[in-house]
C-alpha cells in the first residue's frame, strides 16, 4: 500500500508563498489516511461476518439434513456399547388374552472375573463354591492362577446370589448388567412360548434372542423398540391353560401314558385358546435338545403341533360328511357291513372282529364301523377323498404361529388307491397332527367354513371359505353326540354341558414298519355345547393303559374320553358357558316351584 505523505514539501512550500496554513495540509491528508483505514476495516468485518454466516449456514443444513434422515427412516433399537459389537437390549412383553404377562424382562447381572485384578484367587474360588455349588472349585482355580485374563462365571444372578459374590470383596469378581427374559408363570404354557436364550455378550450388555415357540417365531416383533409399549398379545387364556394342564397331568399319570396333548380352540375365529403338550418343562431352564434316541421322549417336543399321529376312528366323520354333500348316502342310508370286505388282498375288519350287520351311516359313526366308512369311501374314490381332505388342510403344514410347526407335515400314501382310500376312511395311512384334527372338527362345529389356527387373539370373526354344507355339518354333529349318549365315547358325557365327539384308537407304528400289538395312540375329538358349539377340544394320549379291571384297556374310550370329559367340567365355567338345568329343576320351574340354595 502506497502511503500519501502528510506535509508534501511541495504543496507546504507553495502555501507559504501564498501566506496559507500549512498545517490544514497534514489535517486534511490525515483526515483522508484514517478515512481510508475505516473503510478497510469495513470491508474486513463485512468479509468475516458473510464467512461466519456460511459456516452457520452449512451447520444448520447439516443438522436439518440429519434430522430429515432420522425421520424417514425405520427406529432402531437402542445400542449398548460392548468391545467390538454393539448390543441390543431391548423386548417386548408377552401378554395373555385378558392382558396378563406371561412373559417379560428382568434387570439382572453376569458375573465375569479378571484374574489379573484378582487378590485372593484360591479365597475367591472356594467362596464362589459355596455359593454356587454347581461350580467345581479345582476348575476355578485353574482359571483364576493360569493365563487367562476374563473368563465368564454365570449368566445370570439372582439379586441374592449378586449381594453375596459382593461381600466377598475380591476385586477381580465383577458385574455386567443384563436384561433377562423370565417366565413368571414357570411352565405354565411352555410349549407355545418355547424360551429365549443370550445372543451376543458384552461385560455391559447382553442380546436377548427367542430361541423357540412365539419367541422366535415373533422375535423381531418383540425387539422393534417401536413396539416397547405394545406387548404381543396371544390367545391364550391362562386360568383356562392352567386347568388343562391341572387335568391332562393327573390323566396322563392315572392312563400310565407316556405324553399327552390338548387342544381347546375357538370354533369360529381359530383361536386356540389352550394348547398343552407333556411332559413340559420351565422356559427359565429350558432343558438341552436330546442328540440321540427318540425326539418324542423329549419334553422339548411339542405333541400338539409336532407329533404326526394315525389319529384312527377320529376320522370316520369326515369320509360320513363328504359321503352326504356328494348325495351318495344320507344319515339314515343302510349300509351293509356283514358282507366280507377284501381290497388288493387285504381283509378289512372291524374291531375285535364283531358284526354290526345293517347299519346306517349315523350308526356306522356311533358304533365306529370300519367297514360302513371304507364301503363309503369306495363309493367316494380317491381322486375325491384327496380333494376333500386338501380342502381341510390335512395335507399342509399347520398354520399354526409357533416355529415348531412349521417342520410338521401330514405324511400321506405314495399310491393312493383304493387299499389306501378305505384305510384313510378310518384313519390310517394317513398321520396328522392334532391341531390339524381340531382344525377340522372346528369346521364341523361352526356350520361347515374352514377354520384357521392362530396362536394370537382375535378382534373379529374372519371366517373361511365354506368346505362343508350346512346340512352335512349338521347332520355330523347329531352323530358325533350320538357317539357321546349311545356310542364309544358314553364316558364323555359331562353334567349341564351336551358333549359330542368321536374316539379314535390307532395301533402305533413300529419304526423297522408295522405296528405294536400293545401299543396305540388315543384320540378323542369333542365339541361342546353340541347344540351350538363354541369350543373343540382334542385329547390325545401316547401308549396309554387303563389298569382298573381285570385286564389292561387301551381303547379310547376308556382313556382319552374321560380325561376330555373331565377337561370340559373343569373349563366350561371358566369359558363363561352356562350349564344346563336339569329335567327335575325343569319340571319343578314348570309347576311353578322356585329352588333356593342355602
Amino acid at each position: 500500500m502506497t502511503r500519501v505523505p502528510l506535509r508534501p514539501l511541495a504543496r507546504i512550500l507553495d502555501a507559504r508563498a501564498k501566506g496559507e496554513n500549512p498545517d490544514a495540509i497534514e489535517h486534511e491528508n490525515l483526515r483522508h489516511r484514517h478515512e481510508e483505514i475505516r473503510d478497510r476495516s469495513r470491508l474486513r468485518s463485512e468479509g468475516r461476518l458473510l464467512v461466519l454466516a456460511g459456516l452457520f449456514l452449512c451447520a444448520f443444513l447439516v443438522v436439518g439434513g440429519r434430522m430429515a434422515v432420522l425421520s424417514s427412516t425405520e427406529p432402531r433399537e437402542p445400542r449398548a456399547q460392548a468391545p467390538g459389537s454393539a448390543i441390543a437390549t431391548a423386548r417386548a412383553d408377552i401378554v395373555d388374552r385378558q392382558g396378563r404377562i406371561l412373559a417379560t424382562n428382568l434387570v439382572t447381572h453376569a458375573l465375569y472375573a479378571q484374574p489379573p485384578l484378582m487378590v485372593d484367587p484360591l479365597r475367591a474360588a472356594d467362596e464362589l463354591v459355596k455359593i454356587f455349588p454347581d461350580l467345581k472349585r479345582e476348575r476355578l482355580i485353574k482359571d483364576f492362577t493360569g493365563a487367562r485374563k476374563f473368563l465368564w462365571i454365570k449368566k445370570k444372578l439372582s439379586p441374592e446370589q449378586k449381594q453375596a459374590v459382593f461381600d466377598i470383596g475380591e476385586p477381580g469378581l465383577l458385574f455386567g448388567p443384563r436384561e433377562m427374559r423370565l417366565y413368571p408363570n414357570g411352565k405354565l404354557a411352555a410349549h407355545v412360548l418355547g424360551g429365549a436364550s443370550f445372543g451376543r455378550e458384552g461385560v455391559s450388555a447382553a442380546e436377548v434372542i427367542g430361541v423357540a415357540g412365539v419367541e422366535k417365531q415373533f422375535d423381531d416383533y418383540l425387539r422393534d423398540p417401536a413396539n416397547g409399549d405394545k406387548p404381543l398379545e396371544l390367545a391364550i387364556d391362562l386360568t383356562i391353560q392352567s386347568a388343562v394342564e391341572r387335568v391332562l397331568y393327573g390323566g396322563m399319570k392315572l392312563m400310565n401314558a407316556k405324553g399327552a396333548a390338548a387342544i381347546l380352540m375357538d370354533v369360529h375365529t381359530g383361536e386356540v385358546v389352550s394348547v398343552v403338550s407333556l411332559p413340559d418343562f420351565d422356559p427359565n431352564k429350558r432343558p438341552r435338545v436330546l442328540t440321540k434316541g427318540d425326539q418324542s421322549d423329549s419334553p422339548l417336543f411339542n405333541r400338539a403341533v409336532q407329533g404326526v399321529y394315525e389319529l384312527g376312528s377320529t376320522f370316520k366323520i369326515f369320509t360320513a360328511i363328504q359321503a352326504m354333500d356328494l348325495g351318495l348316502v344320507n344319515a339314515n342310508t343302510i349300509i351293509d357291513t356283514d358282507i366280507p370286505m377284501k381290497i388288493a388282498g387285504y381283509r378289512i375288519g372291524e374291531f375285535r372282529n364283531k358284526n354290526y350287520g345293517k347299519l346306517s351311516v349315523s350308526d356306522i359313526i356311533v358304533k365306529s364301523s370300519n367297514r360302513g366308512t371304507g364301503r363309503m369311501a369306495l363309493e367316494i374314490g380317491p381322486e375325491r377323498q384327496q380333494e376333500f381332505l386338501r380342502t381341510l388342510g390335512m395335507f399342509d403344514r399347520t398354520p399354526f404361529e409357533i416355529v415348531e410347526a412349521h417342520g410338521s407335515k401330514p405324511l400321506v400314501p405314495k399310491n393312493w388307491g383304493k387299499l389306501s382310500s378305505v384305510t384313510i376312511s378310518y384313519g390310517h395311512g394317513l398321520s396328522s397332527t392334532p391341531m390339524h384334527l381340531a382344525a377340522g372338527y372346528a369346521a364341523i362345529a361352526n356350520g361347515g367354513f374352514a377354520v384357521k389356527p392362530t396362536v394370537l387373539k382375535q378382534d373379529r370373526i374372519a371366517r373361511g371359505p365354506r368346505i362343508i354344507s350346512a346340512a352335512s355339518a349338521a347332520a355330523a354333529r347329531d352323530m358325533l353326540r350320538k357317539v357321546v349318549t349311545e356310542g364309544t365315547a358314553t364316558f364323555g358325557e359331562v353334567q349341564g354341558y351336551k358333549v359330542a365327539g368321536k374316539t379314535g384308537t390307532a395301533d402305533k407304528p413300529r419304526p423297522q414298519g408295522g405296528y405294536y400289538d400293545d401299543k396305540v395312540i388315543n384320540t378323542f375329538a369333542s365339541m361342546f355345547p353340541a347344540d351350538n358349539p363354541k369350543y373343540v377340544l382334542v385329547v390325545t394320549l401316547d401308549e396309554p393303559v387303563e389298569t382298573s379291571g381285570p385286564k389292561p384297556r387301551r381303547t379310547a374310550g376308556w382313556t382319552s374320553v374321560p380325561v376330555a370329559s373331565e377337561i370340559i367340567r373343569r373349563i366350561a365355567p371358566l369359558l363363561g358357558l352356562k350349564p344346563e338345568p336339569e329335567p327335575i329343576v325343569e319340571s319343578l320351574a314348570a309347576a311353578g316351584v322356585t329352588l333356593t340354595s342355602n
